[in-house]
């Protein structure tokens, strides 16, 4: 598939962030692909597309259909992440892809590399567990990706079990290729495989060599503006009113009440009141008790 316009990944991320928005408001999605119609820009081929997208969610009621009837304005990535958030027995929440599409479109439509591209997509798949094995096939049929590109994320996604994924980026790196110069004193040194990753990225992958995969990816959207994957916020029990909560507590104890009255069991003597008791009462001799 060829690379869109500019306009149009402006507007798929405005699309996606304003349909997760809308899912909040528990708005139904037909609606919002409806509305969402008429306030896309016209001039892009997004209006179209959500009209088949609206089809196909009334006739199979998932938006990966439609989106797999669009291979050449999707990416199979957006595919891919779109589908493993509509699986049936998927943990991977909708809100949470259609927050990685509008920032992936985002970053698409300012000056995208292919270097940050990939670590994005990576760092999707890692820290929500997508699977590498159909996820970076996925990512490899990006058309921000060349024929040397394709053929490395090829590797990695047989590698990943064996190196280190720091390791990965180092060797494919700027900073590799100096430091190999700079021990040969001079003499000519070519690079081995073709140079994917600059100079920064190779540094930085350097430092954090044997640690924790979401460390260097930290480090490369602090130094280098990658864009940042979205963290999955832990689901939060709600909160009753006070007022409520103290009528629930009212009706367990009679439920309780009942309970104990139907076995049998009824106590009363919680209820009697409790005559008041005084130091000073005499005893029935006359003394003081």
């Amino acid at each position: 598939m060829p690379l869109l316009d500019r306009e149009e990944y402006i507007e798929q991320a405005y699309f996606f962030r304003t349909f997760a928005e809308r899912i909040e408001e528990n708005i139904p999605t037909q609606e919002i692909l409806e509305g969402l119609r008429e306030e896309i820009l016209a001039t892009t081929k997004l209006p179209l597309a959500l009209d088949i997208l609206r089809g196909e969610l009334m006739h199979e009621g998932r938006l990966s259909r439609g989106m797999r009837h669009l291979p050449h304005y999707f990416t199979p990535f957006q595919i891919f992440v779109m589908e493993k958030a509509e699986e049936d027995k998927s943990k991977f929440d909708q809100r949470t892809a259609l927050v990685i599409l509008e920032r992936e479109a985002r970053y698409r439509s300012e000056a995208p590399t292919p270097a940050g591209l990939f670590i994005y997509q990576f760092e999707c798949l890692a820290r929500n567990r997508l699977g590498y094995d159909k996820g970076l096939e996925a990512v490899a049929a990006d058309p921000l990706y060349d024929d040397v590109w394709r053929d490395w994320i090829r590797k990695v996604r047989m590698r990943l079990g064996e190196r280190d994924f720091a390791d990965l980026i180092y060797f494919r790196s700027e900073w590799y290729l100096e430091e190999k110069r700079r021990r040969s004193h001079g003499e000519e040194v070519q690079p081995s495989a073709p140079v994917l990753f600059g100079r920064q990225e190779g540094r930085i992958a350097k430092a954090n060599r044997g640690k924790d995969p979401l460390y260097l990816f930290a480090a490369l959207q602090r130094q280098l503006g990658y864009p940042a994957v979205p963290r999955v916020k832990p689901s939060e029990a709600p909160k009753l009113h006070p007022q409520l909560e103290l009528r629930i507590q009212r009706l367990e104890k009679r439920l309780q009440l009942l309970e104990s009255e139907t076995q049998g069991k009824l106590d009363l003597s919680e209820f009697y009141a409790q005559p008041p008791k005084f130091s000073d009462e005499e005893s029935g001799d006359g003394s003081p008790s």
